[in-house]
């Protein structure tokens, strides 16, 4: 049996692509993407996870890459909204 050692954070569960990568998949694999992202923060914050939501789910939420532009600000929300 494996102890839990704390709480896991969106970042231990989320599959990031680079660039490059992110050019090569086609618009419904970019859907899927944000589905399974958007899925996994939303499970983590029905256990209890308390950490703001992802920048990078704000820009896919936006129909945008995942990534943040140099010197944008931050976006921040409570958990699950």
């Amino acid at each position: 049996m494996v102890k839990a050692k704390g709480m896991l954070s969106f970042e231990d569960v989320a599959v990031d692509f680079t660039r490059e990568e992110w050019q090569f998949l086609n618009p419904s694999e970019k859907d899927l993407y944000k589905e399974v992202m958007s899925e996994n923060y939303e499970n983590l914050v029905s256990v209890g996870y308390q950490g703001t939501k992802p920048d990078s789910l704000f820009k896919l939420e936006q129909g945008e890459p995942p990534w943040m532009v140099p010197g944008a600000a931050h976006c921040q929300t409570c958990p699950g909204k």
